[in-house]
């Protein structure tokens, strides 16, 4: 950040600050890429600082930079799969962590979420064990509108969490006090495991690709994670209905 933002000055319009992010959340139902920028820049709407107003020209450049981006629908099979992410205790004001999870139809990316976790978490496994109970209460919402369409999922949806305490927590049986106060998350997890509703599997934190949506990343890091959501450059039609990316095959 530069050294002449003075951070302790609160702006004395905000209203600009706040309708353009709140345009920016619109656009985040095309754009997952930008979701956890957003999401939070949209925390501090009440009273917003002159170092979110850096941040938030520094996100309309790169949406400048990528205006042609997007989702392709992939021509692909039709098998759901989920992924889960969380950090903790990222938010240094409040020490609350952020879930981040996404969903594919085969290899098309449908549904995605970054939310600040409401309460704190005392440890990596509980942020992560929330993030997984949410994920899969939208999982189960997305297999019963895919049966409405006649797709329905004959198979376990396979999620990808890549806590391995948390994994392990799921498909114990036992449940022990010290995670009593996560008891709801527990057993409704452990509910669709059993129905063979999910079937939870682990994943390497290099390929958790919802990692993107959990907190700050390094240009390499979130460019890969980018191209693993499928958010890409429009391809560019030539004449004859040939695509770039026809001629590069």
């Amino acid at each position: 950040m530069p050294q002449n933002i003075q951070p302790d000055i609160v702006l004395s319009d905000p209203s600009l600050y706040r309708r353009i992010t709140g345009s920016l959340q619109y656009l985040t139902l095309t754009r997952p890429d930008i979701s956890y920028s957003v999401n939070c820049l949209s925390q501090h709407m009440h009273q917003p600082l002159p170092e979110h107003t850096f941040l938030l020209k520094r996100l309309l450049r790169y949406l400048k930079g990528t205006l042609d981006f997007g989702i392709p629908i992939l021509k692909s099979n039709l098998f759901l799969k989920s992924f889960s992410d969380a950090d903790w205790a990222g938010d240094p004001s409040s020490r609350k962590s952020t879930s981040g999870y996404c969903s594919y139809l085969g290899d098309t990316l449908i549904s995605w979420t970054v939310k600040k976790q409401t309460t704190m978490a005392r440890s990596s496994t509980e942020s992560e064990y929330r993030s997984l109970a949410a994920l899969i209460a939208d999982t189960i919402w997305l297999r019963r509108i895919l049966s409405d369409f006649d797709l329905a999922q004959a198979q376990p949806t396979d999620v990808f969490c890549d806590n391995t305490s948390a994994i392990a927590l799921a498909n114990n049986p036992v449940f022990h006090a010290r995670t009593k106060h996560i008891e709801i998350d527990h057993r409704f997890v452990r509910d669709h495991i059993q129905q063979r509703s999910i079937r939870l599997l682990p994943i390497s934190t290099l390929d958790q690709v919802a990692d993107i949506f959990t907190k700050p990343l390094s240009t390499p890091r979130f460019q890969a994670l980018r191209n693993k959501l499928s958010v890409m450059p429009r391809p560019i039609s030539l004449p004859g209905g040939i695509s770039a990316q026809q001629t590069n095959t």
